[in-house]
């Protein structure tokens, strides 16, 4: 139920998505791409020719005093409100680009917008601030694109930009506007104290949140059962997912196991 494509900062298409699907014994996958839906109709086709249960989806970067990802399953991208969220995700990702090339062109570090946007597979997409770590990696600034975002681009970092980056609050009405179902992406990476945690999942639950990522491939099993019992008390329903970008790496498609609960695939339109 968390999977990334090359429409965002994946390595997979829709397709290699649904094979590594059915090789791992995935029933139902849902495609997550970072504010974007552009895979999405293809990853349900590609799905539905393997016997798969696509899922359309999208994974909302938001922030508040810290970044907070929200993942949106059954979206209507055709309806008005998610047209002005793209919009407004999209020009906010040009702001924070040109900011964050100010700041590495101060540091010695000469990137132009066509070396970023040459990393992008689709021209509709967002650009995503890896494709600068890429951008920097292809031409010798960092040994990886990992290495680069670590010491620049990350918060805290030299060139990090929050530039145009919509609200969780924001993220929840949207996915809610447009039929779907949000749920809290990994909890257990929020950069904050557990009573601060919990006052956030409450306070989205108020605008509309309906689940919460507590089966995810970086939580511990501690962390997992913290956060279902989270989800009880604040009536939210559990997700789970595996955040795969590659085929290579600890996170592949099915892991960490996740049998979903009938309210979820009831919310979710599968029967």
């Amino acid at each position: 139920m968390h999977i990334h494509s090359y429409y965002s900062d994946g390595m997979l298409s829709p397709a290699d998505i649904a094979c590594a699907c059915v090789k791992n014994g995935v029933d139902v996958a849902a495609l997550t791409d970072h504010d974007n839906m552009n895979g999405s109709a293809e990853f349900v086709k590609e799905c539905a020719l393997r016997g798969i249960r696509g899922v359309k989806g999208l994974e909302i970067s938001a922030y508040t005093q810290v970044k907070v990802h929200i993942l949106g399953y059954n979206v209507d991208d055709g309806c008005a409100e998610y047209g002005e969220f793209e919009k407004f995700v999209c020009d906010g990702a040009l702001s924070r680009t040109a900011e964050i090339l100010s700041k590495l062109k101060k540091r010695g570090i000469g990137l132009s917008f066509d070396d970023v946007i040459r990393e992008r597979k689709c021209p509709h997409s967002p650009v995503h601030t890896m494709y600068i770590a890429r951008a920097a990696a292809r031409k010798g600034y960092a040994p990886s694109p990992a290495a680069f975002y670590a010491e620049m681009l990350a918060p805290g970092r030299p060139a990090y930009s929050d530039a145009g980056r919509p609200s969780p609050e924001y993220a929840v009405e949207v996915i809610n506007a447009c039929g779907g179902f949000a749920s809290l992406a990994h909890p257990g990476r929020l950069e904050l104290a557990p009573s601060e945690r919990f006052a956030l999942a409450k306070r989205l639950a108020g605008c509309g949140l309906r689940g919460i990522e507590a089966v995810y491939s970086g939580h511990t099993e501690g962390e997992t059962a913290y956060f279902k019992e989270m989800a009880a008390k604040l009536s939210l329903i559990v997700t789970g997912g595996s955040d795969t970008h590659y085929a290579e790496g600890s996170r592949s498609v099915g892991t960490p196991l996740f049998l979903p609960s009938q309210e979820l695939l009831a919310a979710l339109g599968i029967n």
